[in-house]
């Protein structure tokens, strides 16, 4: 392979995970305005997973699919996060030199798969604590960023009951850390196996699905945060107290329809707040679902919890750049723990740290 070369993995046509190729393919170079970052890790999210087959959601498959391409891929290389150093960057940008350590979210351009990826100097770029791994630092963007995002527009407040559901995945395993640092009381919903694994990231309870409902208990909740969209809509509202918050990461169809049939909707910028109405009026309760921005701001804000202790990233595996075929078969089984990760070696390389 020479020098204008990098390997990455490549999938020419929407399938199942061998659709996923190890390829050499043109090294990018930095404009003006960009940085090119040498790639040591990225992750695979069920994010990738959907999008490697197209089995989105229905109320977003239409513009997806156009963006994405209508027949086949025109986006080849996945991979929505990554950390990794700088390697070069264009002659207009001075907040980042050659060997600086950093992580960040790549958007919809994706494009993490890979060896190398530019990127704009002024995205949401921000350099590694000291404190973490290449590994670790890859799994915030996306999970860390989602989470933030939505406990933000919760509005929690210290001494508040929160509820976490699906609190095992990348997102939620963050959501979970970020609502006691806030000083919430946080009670964690997901399967068997990852209950343990919650407890030692600090929730207060924890429920398994499989076993109870926690919409059928006498409990209430100041939030109830769902981060998969699998919670009973009706259930949860139920379940919220008075002034309540459900947040919907992952909404579907359904329950957006259910939302707007119970309620007023106001519509804010990439967010929709449904107000809940009760027999006697406004119940004070609020649904609140959208789509997360990524802001330089918020992932410095999640670098200063790491750096202070209070949050630290969970990976379940790791995997080799050549064998994320297999990472995606592990992750679409649904029972991977937090995150997996990718790592990704280059021939100079001697450490990820």
């Amino acid at each position: 392979m020479n020098a204008t070369q990098m390997k990455a993995i490549v999938f020419t046509k929407y399938g199942p995970p061998d659709v996923l190729q190890l390829e050499e393919v043109e090294k990018p170079v930095p404009g003006d305005n960009e940085v090119l970052i040498k790639i040591h890790a990225t992750t695979v999210t069920a994010g990738d997973c959907e999008m490697r087959r197209f089995d989105l959601p229905a109320w977003i498959w239409l513009p997806l699919r156009l963006y994405m391409g209508i027949r086949r891929p025109r986006i080849k290389i996945l991979g929505q996060e990554l950390a990794g150093e700088i390697e070069s960057v264009g002659k207009n940008v001075t907040q980042f030199r050659k060997g600086d350590p950093v992580f960040c979210p790549t958007k919809m351009s994706l494009g993490a798969y890979a060896e190398y990826i530019c990127m704009p100097g002024n995205y949401a770029i921000v350099k590694k604590p000291d404190n973490l791994s290449y590994e670790e630092a890859a799994t915030i963007p996306t999970g860390g960023l989602n989470a933030l995002h939505f406990l933000m527009k919760g509005n929690i407040k210290n001494g508040e009951k929160v509820l976490i559901y699906g609190a095992g995945g990348s997102i939620g395993t963050y959501a979970v850390q970020i609502a006691k640092s806030l000083g919430a009381d946080v009670t964690s919903v997901d399967s068997t196996g990852k209950l343990d694994m919650l407890h030692s990231i600090g929730a207060d309870h924890v429920i398994d699905y499989t076993k109870e409902d926690f919409t059928q208990n006498s409990n209430h909740y100041d939030v109830i945060f769902d981060v998969v969209g699998k919670s009973s809509f009706l259930g949860s509202i139920r379940s919220l107290r008075h002034n309540g918050r459900y947040l919907l990461a992952n909404p579907n169809p359904s329950l957006l329809i259910r939302g707007l049939w119970v309620s007023t909707k106001n519509n804010l910028p990439g967010w929709a707040t449904f107000h809940i109405r009760s027999e006697g009026g406004q119940s004070g309760k609020k649904v609140i679902t959208g789509l997360a921005s990524y802001r330089t701001e918020h992932l410095n804000y999640l670098k200063e919890l790491i750096e202070a202790g209070q949050l630290k990233p969970v990976i379940d595996r790791c995997y080799p750049l050549k064998q994320v075929a297999e990472a995606h078969t592990y992750v679409e089984n649904g029972h991977k723990k937090a995150n997996v990760v990718i790592t990704v070696e280059h021939n100079n390389s001697t450490s990820f740290r």
